[in-house]
Formats: structure tokens, C-alpha cells, sequence
């Protein structure tokens, strides 16, 4: 084992080691610079085309405007699905058909193969533009390479007209899958409303009548309706008719009375009377007659023939009371059949109107979700003949239109991509120098040298002997071989 280096080694002291140990540096530069060479002159320079796109969203669906996507989300939704499909097998394949060959091809019957599809597939990239990511604008790019600009353009070229193609088809064919769901789901909601619609036509059929009361219960906010106020109507004349009978029985009962006692008619109140003008009259005026008598008697004799008279006016108002009454109570007895006969009918309309209001309230819940039922039915086939219509819609655009439009045509630039081949060449070249260099100094260990050197005990010593720089013992020609520098090196010598 050789010391541990002291120092780093002079330029002139690492000039000499690659003088003498030429071959070690020498060879694996050579190699490695012709195999660079020869990937240089096989290597093909590669031309990339670009396509500047711009994507929309179909304008039949859209909220905020006709074009425009609802939230990004949805944008770089379409946009991945669009990078799938660029890479998809039916483009790729058709855009080569469509381009052809390469000039030396060897098969031109088998193109395009697989192997031919997988190396475009490999070469082609969909990037956002500068700056920018997928879902925050609507321009993105096409990026495809070939082995010379005018077929990189018309790869590009052609992979476009055929990813507009395909995603039109794409977008039909989505739209036909969405149509025949639709389709069946509107002749299922067409079913149900159809049968809602009888089990509710035979439920109106049985109310008759009661079916625009109903129908109006069912509109207004609270239970009131025509019936029950009709009902209302009817216990309210009920009632009076009742406050009727009991007064025309209170005044038949007076005058009954009052026909052997006049005297209990002065003393009936007028509200029983209001029936009865003419008698109400004769009472008024046989009360002011026996004032009248009351006064003249208080200034007068009872002979005296104002006195006389009063009393006369008096008397022929009490017989005209008399008979007055008479008429009176066949009347009041007359009233009174009469409210008997309107009792009866006003109760024979209440109950009838009862009778009625309990039939629309034993059917009215069940009306009222039937009906609720044909209005939801309805709804949901509204709502299902538009979502059918928009898919039909949907079809139609993808049919007429493409959502990605293209913006200018593919360029290609002015120069190829990558390192040409003398960037190539020259980097083996320097590359080589580099790996030669570095095998010399890592196989061969150095320290301080002096300029004198003196072999002791058959290896070269240079230095004073404090600091001693040893090299390796030279061989037979004076060099070590390259199998040996790499024997060393792995050693660790």
C-alpha cells in the first residue's frame, strides 16, 4: 500500500503523470468520444410543431353565457378528456393513415403499426401556455414531434383534424347514450302521470257536484269554502228564525191576555209589537186617550162633557183594541206556522250542507295527494322532456360544430429541438477527456513532489526524505497497462 497523500499536486507534477501514464488517459478518451461521434452522425435532429388551441363550452347548456364554462373544474374536465383522446388509438392511427409513411420506410402496406403509433404517442404532449395550468384558461398547446419540420406539420396538422373529429363524435355519441335514458325515462314518467291521471279522474267522477268545492278547499290557504259558509249562512238564519218564534209566541201569550185584561197591552214592550204596527198604534193611542181622560178629570167633573167625550174616545179605542187583537193574534198564530215551516226547511238544508261537508272531508286527503301526485308526475315529465331536449340539443351542436377551434396553423420554428450534431460530437469529445483524466488521478495516488528522484529498493523517490512522494515502480517498458490502472483502481491501491 502506497502512504496517504500529503498534498495536492503542482500542475507540473500532474503534467508529468499524464505524460507518463499516456494511455491510461488516453484510451477510454478516445473511446468515449467515438461512441459519441457515432451516436452524433446516426443521431436525427427532431422538429416540434406546435398548434395553439382554444377550447368552449356548448352553448345550449351553459349558465353564465353561451360558451362559457360554468367553474374550472369543468373546463379542465374537457381538457382532460381531450388529452385522453389525443392519445387515443383511433386518432393517432387515422392522423398516420392520413399523412402516410415516411420516404425510406420499409413496409409502407403495414403502416401504420403498433410500434409506429406507440413512438408518435411518445413524442406528442398537450401543455398549457406559459405560466399557465390546465382548468385556468381556455388556450392550451399541441406539441408534436417528427423527424423533419414538414412532417411535424402535417402530423400536427393531421392529429388536430382528427381530435376535433373524434371528440365530435365523442360528444354525439354521449349525447345518444343521454337521449335513450331520457327517452325511457319520459315514457316511464308518461306512465305514472297517465295512471295518477285516472285513479284521480275516477275519484272526480264520484263528487259529482262537490268537485269545485273541493277544488276550492284544496286552493284556499285555510278550511273556509262556500259550503261551509253556506252552513254558516244557514245557522245564522236558524237562529233568527228562533228569536222569531219566541217573540211571536211571547206577543201571542199577551195578547191573549190582554183581550180579558186590556190593561196588560199598555204594559207590553214595543219590541214585541214591531210585528204588529196597527196594534202598536191603537196602544199608543189608547195610552195618550187615558192621559187625556186622566187630565180632563183632574180639572173637570165627571159630568162635564169633555169628560164625557175622553171617556168615550177612550172606550171606542179600547174596542177597536179589542177587535184589533183579534186580527192580531190570528197573525202572530199565522207567523208562527210560518216559522215552524222555515225551521224545518232551514234544517233540512243544514243537514243536507252537513252532510255534504262530511263526504269532501272523508275524500279530501285522499284528493289532496292524488292530486299532489299528478302535479309531481307532471313536473318530473316537464322536467325529464327538457333534460330530453337539451340532450337532443347537445347532439344536434356536436353534429354541426366542433368546441375546439384551432388558432393560426402549426409552427414548426426555425430550428430543430435539442443539441445538434457537433454540440454532440464536441460534448463526447470533452466527455472522453474528462473520464480519461479522472481514471489517471484515481488510480494513480499523489502527494509532494521534488524535482530530483532516486530509485530505493526499485521504486522512484523524490523529496527529502521527510515528506516522500512515492511513484509507482515502472514496468519493463517504464508504464503501467490499462488493465492494470483499473486493477489498482478497484484494489484501492
Amino acid at each position: 500500500m502506497y502512504p496517504t497523500p500529503q498534498s495536492i499536486p503542482s500542475p507540473r507534477q500532474a503534467l508529468h503523470l499524464l505524460l507518463v501514464h499516456w494511455k491510461l488517459w488516453l484510451v477510454p478518451a478516445i473511446l468515449v468520444a467515438a461512441t459519441v461521434g457515432a451516436y452524433a452522425v446516426m443521431h436525427q435532429a427532431a422538429w416540434e410543431a406546435s398548434q395553439a388551441l382554444i377550447v368552449r363550452n356548448e352553448a345550449s347548456n351553459a349558465e353564465k353565457g353561451p360558451g362559457k364554462f360554468s367553474y374550472p373544474e369543468e373546463m379542465k374536465t374537457v381538457q382532460e378528456t381531450i388529452f385522453e383522446l389525443v392519445k387515443s388509438r383511433g386518432v393517432l392511427e387515422a392522423a398516420l393513415g392520413e399523412i402516410g409513411p415516411p420516404a425510406d420506410y420499409e413496409n409502407p402496406e403495414a403502416w401504420p403499426t403498433d410500434r409506429d403509433i406507440a413512438a408518435v404517442r411518445k413524442h406528442l404532449k398537450l401543455a398549457p401556455p406559459k405560466g399557465a395550468e390546465f382548468g385556468k384558461t381556455e388556450v392550451f398547446y399541441l406539441n408534436v414531434r417528427a423527424e423533419d419540420s414538414a412532417r411535424s406539420i402535417a402530423l400536427n396538422r393531421a392529429i388536430c383534424g382528427q381530435l376535433q373529429k373524434q371528440f365530435q363524435q365523442l360528444r354525439d355519441a354521449k349525447a345518444q347514450s343521454m337521449i335513450d335514458e331520457l327517452l325511457k325515462t319520459v315514457h316511464a314518467a308518461q306512465a305514472d302521470l297517465g295512471a295518477a291521471t285516472a285513479t284521480l279522474a275516477a275519484t272526480e267522477q264520484t263528487l259529482g257536484s262537490d268537485l269545485a268545492e273541493l277544488r276550492s278547499m284544496q286552493d284556499m290557504a285555510s278550511s273556509d269554502s262556500a259550503l261551509r259558509r253556506s252552513a254558516e249562512d244557514i245557522r245564522g238564519q236558524l237562529r233568527e228564525n228562533a228569536t222569531a218564534e219566541t217573540a211571536n209566541k211571547e206577543l201571542l201569550t199577551v195578547l191573549r191576555s190582554a183581550q180579558n185584561d186590556p190593561g196588560c197591552l199598555v204594559a207590553t214592550p214595543n219590541r214585541l209589537l214591531e210585528s204588529q204596527p196597527g196594534l202598536r198604534r191603537l196602544k199608543d193611542g189608547l195610552i195618550d186617550a187615558q192621559l187625556r181622560t186622566a187630565t180632563i178629570q183632574g180639572t173637570m167633573s165627571a159630568d162635564h162633557p169633555r169628560a164625557q167625550a175622553a171617556r168615550e174616545a177612550e172606550a171606542q179605542i179600547g174596542r177597536n183594541l179589542h177587535a184589533e187583537m183579534a186580527l192580531a193574534i190570528r197573525g202572530v198564530q199565522s207567523e208562527l206556522r210560518l216559522n215552524a215551516e222555515r225551521r224545518t226547511l232551514l234544517e233540512d238544508q243544514l243537514a243536507k250542507t252537513v252532510r255534504r261537508l262530511d263526504g269532501l272531508a272523508s275524500v279530501r286527503a285522499a284528493y289532496a295527494n292524488q292530486a299532489a301526485e299528478v302535479k309531481s308526475r307532471t313536473v318530473l315529465l316537464e322536467r325529464s322532456e327538457q333534460n330530453l331536449s337539451e340532450a337532443r340539443a347537445s347532439q344536434a351542436s356536436a353534429r354541426a360544430a366542433s368546441l375546439i377551434t384551432r388558432i393560426d396553423v402549426p409552427d414548426a420554428g426555425i430550428k430543430p429541438v435539442g443539441p445538434s450534431r457537433v454540440v454532440i460530437a464536441l460534448c463526447g469529445v470533452f466527455g472522453g477527456l474528462l473520464s480519461g483524466l479522472g481514471l489517471v488521478f484515481l488510480a494513480i495516488p499523489t502527494g509532494t513532489a521534488t524535482p530530483q528522484a532516486e530509485p530505493v529498493n526499485g521504486r522512484v523517490q523524490i523529496g527529502n526524505g521527510t515528506a516522500p512522494w512515492f511513484l509507482p515502480s515502472p514496468k519493463v517498458n517504464g508504464h503501467l497497462s490499462f488493465k492494470q490502472a483499473l486493477q489498482r483502481v478497484s484494489n484501492g491501491r
